[in-house]
């Protein structure tokens, strides 16, 4: 079910599997939104209650005038004070899951258990690939065209409008959070406090598997690392090993 709050005279939506499963906080990466977790969702339930957000300027929630690291946690922990939840977990995909992690070590006293999703503690996006996208395409298919295989990754994002086809997000505002997602976040990784899944696609151009090892050292008996054969969207490319390795986490934490 979609529901909407108000955080900073902004509104945000976030989608909500609802019933009595234990509650998992979800945050997507860019060029996606809420509904890219539905599957998981599925699988997970109903032993695992999903509450993923639409984070800032992406699906329904509102466009912002700043897409920076602190606006972005502070976004978590409206979402998290407004569903009135003791301490969760919470898993984040690529730009959601610095979100997380940044979300779980300055809020220690509020997250149970973290899954980052293919991102490392040191992030250099190249932002060049979102100025190549295209803006609006006439149909639904042309767009699907103009996209190639990307297609499959951001169609949950795809949006009708009077001028055709396009996305639920603005490609100037992805390129300033993008912008203000790079750097050196190692302070917070190695602050979180609880116990840690890191998920690493095998094929992925983000996350390699020298820094996903680093990251494992530097948080030693607190954070375990899983591979698995896919490209860096590892929840889209490789569903059913993702929900179990999940699962698994959670259930054993």
């Amino acid at each position: 079910m979609r529901e909407f709050f108000v955080a900073g005279g902004r509104k945000l939506s976030y989608l909500d599997t609802g019933g009595p499963g234990t509650p998992l906080l979800a945050l997507h990466g860019h060029y996606n939104e809420a509904s890219t977790f539905a599957p998981l969702a599925e699988a997970l339930a109903p032993r695992f209650r999903v509450i993923a957000l639409d984070q800032r300027g992406h699906g329904e929630s509102d466009r912002a005038r700043r897409y920076g690291r602190d606006d972005y946690v502070a976004d978590v922990a409206a979402l998290h004070g407004h569903l009135g939840f003791g301490p969760v977990a919470v898993l984040g995909h690529s730009l959601g899951g610095v979100n997380a992690y940044q979300y779980a070590a300055r809020r220690p006293d509020r997250v149970r258990a973290l899954i980052v999703e293919d991102i490392g503690a040191v992030v250099d996006s190249d932002w060049s690939f979102t100025l190549r996208l295209p803006r609006r395409a006439p149909s639904r298919q042309e767009l699907v065209t103009a996209l190639g295989p990307t297609a499959s990754y951001v169609e949950c994002s795809f949006r009708r409008t009077a001028g055709g086809w396009g996305f639920s997000f603005d490609i100037e505002h992805t390129v300033a959070s993008q912008k203000a997602l790079n750097g050196d976040h190692w302070q917070d990784w190695t602050a979180v406090a609880c116990p840690t899944l890191l998920i690493r696609g095998t094929r992925s151009d983000e996350l390699t598997a020298a820094h996903a090892g680093e990251m494992i050292s530097r948080r030693a008996g607190q954070a375990r690392l899983v591979e698995l054969s896919a490209g860096h969207v590892v929840h889209h490319d490789a569903p059913a090993r993702f929900a179990a390795a999940v699962e698994d986490f959670l259930t054993d934490d």
